[in-house]
């Protein structure tokens, strides 16, 4: 019987499982879905609860799809979404729900905090400023406005960190999820006791850091009769997903670049020396040794999510006849608009916007309509903003001093042949698809092979598992078109920063 790893992926939607071979084939696959709420202006949360059920759900669904068998599974790595803190107080109960990653109600905390300790010093330890998307002002929230709430929490985990302590039973945070917080060492990997005492985050609740690839326990009979896994199958820590994509691209070296085309977007550049911008976002990289400089943005794949749901019922309503997704039938409408959609420019702060500009007050915005424009017009212009945000973080990267030569995309949009051409476009890049479009969930995955040995690094389990399956190379004819759009797009933002800031 041949080994299998599994990688488990909680995501902002949905939970993945995926069962893969040790030549990185998808032997089988499966998701859950689940929604998150958005009671007030800037809140955005989940149950923690809802990912476990998904894992089960997903977990079992894959296991049945492929006929797996159990006792085939030699290893389970999981990943998770960032900045959700779990709160769970001594008995393993959670306490609150999650804030997730698009939530920012915690902007008064961060300013306060800032103003008290002294923005460079956080800088100069954590590597990262101290915003509202990040763990530490959320915790810090609770504390202010929750505090019978807080007092009862005994330890704070990450979302894998909390699909892991249910597998296995121990608390533990992998070293990739560390970035969230402010009291965390980003060039020593480790927590900084000194200054949780100044933010007013009691060190106990500070779960131990563990490598990613390291093994932190083994499946329990509680945990097998819930997913259908085998008892004693190893447990390793796992990563930040953004960290697991990377590594599933096939990113592990220096000045190579992932980027990310999920529910958020983004790009990640791997780096060898601990190289900070306040502008981006620093984590350790899932690959020991290394560190990834990201650029995090709310507008990914939910843009289209988005335009699909609001404005494409006549396309949904054809999806019966045409055999199409609606998705598609948008990507066709696009596809007949000249790059630069005419003049129309469009914002993707669709959430407030993460990096370069960190403004949870930012709005989307269409620019540039008239009664000439079309749907087809919004939707490739939509596409177009996604890039424009990813070609303003790489001007920032490069700034930094990285040197990037081509982009590894990965996640759903991937699978557009458009968007990813107009991205290369955009950005003068060249970018690679790699030939699984999972490549969060191999990433993960990879990350229990090598730390049950199925490989003997990360190097031969890239080499064994990752292989290209398209190249959209840069067409500079059309790079007049999205330079002078990409202008607009950056001056719109200056233009209309002081009206989005307003209350």
């Amino acid at each position: 019987m041949k080994p299998l790893l599994m990688g488990i992926d909680i995501g902002t939607s949905a939970c993945k499982a995926a069962v893969f071979t040790r030549e990185g084939q998808a032997v089988s696959w499966a998701s859950a879905s689940y929604a998150y709420d958005c009671p007030h202006p800037g809140w955005a949360e989940q149950n923690p609860g809802a990912w476990w059920e998904a894992t089960c759900r997903a977990v079992r669904s894959a296991l049945a799809n492929g006929d797996v068998q159990p006792a085939s599974i030699v290893g389970v790595g999981v990943c998770g979404q960032s900045w959700a803190p779990v709160y769970l107080d001594g008995k393993g109960e959670i306490l609150a729900k999650a804030p997730l990653w698009l939530d920012t109600r915690s902007g008064e905390e961060c300013w306060t905090t800032r103003q008290a300790i002294g923005e460079e010093e956080i800088f100069r330890l954590a590597g990262n400023p101290l915003q509202p998307m990040y763990a530490t002002g959320k915790v810090l929230w609770l504390k202010r406005h929750f505090p019978e709430t807080f007092e009862k929490v005994f330890k704070i985990l990450s979302s894998n960190g909390y699909i892991v302590y249910k597998l296995c039973g121990q608390m533990s945070m992998d070293v990739s999820q560390g970035y969230s917080w402010h009291c965390f060492d980003i060039r020593q990997g480790r927590w900084d006791v000194p200054m949780s005492e100044k933010l007013g985050i009691p060190h106990e609740m500070l779960p131990e850091i563990c490598a990613c690839s390291q093994e932190v326990g083994r499946i329990t009979l509680e945990a097998a009769a819930q997913t259908g896994l085998a008892v004693g199958t190893k447990v390793a820590a796992g990563g930040l997903d953004a960290a697991c994509a990377t590594l599933g691209a096939g990113v592990i070296h220096d000045g190579e670049c992932q980027e990310q085309g999920g529910q958020a977007g983004g790009m990640s550049v791997c780096v060898e020396e601990c190289k900070s911008d306040p502008r981006l976002i620093l984590s350790a990289h899932v690959v020991p040794g290394t560190w990834i400089l990201q650029g995090g943005t709310t507008g990914g794949g939910g843009v289209m999510r988005w335009m699909e749901k609001e404005f494409g019922r006549y396309e949904r309503s054809l999806e019966g006849q045409t055999g199409k997704s609606a998705l598609e039938r948008l990507n066709e409408l696009a596809a007949k608009v000249a790059p630069g959609s005419d003049g129309v420019v469009f914002l993707p702060y669709m959430s407030g916007e993460r990096t370069p500009i960190w403004n949870p007050n930012a709005k989307g915005v269409f620019y540039g309509l008239d009664y000439s424009k079309t749907k087809g017009h919004m939707v490739r212009a939509a596409m177009e903003g996604v890039a424009y945000s990813i070609r303003h973080n790489l001007d920032v990267a490069r700034e930094a001093g990285c040197r990037i030569q081509e982009l590894r995309s990965t996640g759903g949009a991937a699978n557009s042949h458009l968007w990813t051409q107009i991205k290369a476009d955009v950005t003068g890049k060249s970018f690679v698809v790699p030939h699984s479009d999972m490549a969060t969930a191999l990433g993960t995955a990879l990350l229990a092979g090598v730390g049950v040995g199925v490989y003997r690094d990360f190097e031969e389990a890239v080499k064994q598992t990752v292989k290209e399956k398209r190249v959209h190379k840069a067409d500079k004819s059309q790079w007049a078109a999205y330079d002078g759009n990409y202008r607009v797009y950056l001056e719109l933002y200056c233009a209309l920063q002081g009206i989005m800031d307003k209350k």
